[in-house]
């Protein structure tokens, strides 16, 4: 941790869907204070394989296409038309391999007790979300361009599909 400048982890390990035993390691910030296994911290990009894999078992299922428009599985919200890409579509391929040409790199996260913003708000990037509106920026397919904001659509996909929380 000190080579690597890492000032604090979380390690568990679970076996046959159980915690088994968990541990947290290093200081939780400037104020000192020791990481202990209680201690949260953001999953960030940590989770990107997990929902990947819950939108990969849609498609086995045939509820999502890798490859059809992305717009025709959202019911609730949809990808705007883009003065940049006129005419894209977007497919859920493209969203699992960074290849959208979706903005919002990443999330900075909220401060414990701020207000949280719902999926939607996150998408359109308005109050309380802190983030931009999440829209197609380059032509779908042309490169691929890191987008936290395309697994965002991603998830939005999923609930409209399965009519299910996300964490189910």
């Amino acid at each position: 941790m000190a080579e690597l400048k890492i000032p604090a982890v979380s390690v568990a390990v679970v076996h046959n869907g159980t915690l088994v035993w968990a541990e947290g390691f290093g200081v939780r910030g400037s104020d000192g204070k020791p990481v202990t296994k209680e201690t949260l911290f953001q999953a960030g990009s940590i989770s990107k394989p997990v929902a990947a894999m819950a939108a990969l078992h849609q498609v086995q299922t045939g509820k999502l296409s890798l490859d059809a428009d992305i717009n025709q599985a959202l019911t609730s919200w949809h990808i705007p038309p883009s003065t940049l890409a006129p005419g894209a579509t977007v497919t859920l391929r493209e969203l699992l391999t960074h290849t959208a040409g979706m903005t919002v790199h990443g999330f900075p996260g909220y401060a414990a007790g701020s207000p949280l913003p719902t999926l939607i708000q996150v998408l359109d990037g308005t109050k309380p979300a802190n983030t931009a509106p999440i829209r197609i920026e380059k032509i779908p397919g042309a490169e691929w361009n890191y987008s936290g904001g395309g697994f965002t659509v991603m998830q939005q996909t999923l609930l409209d599909v399965t009519h299910e929380s996300f964490p189910s």
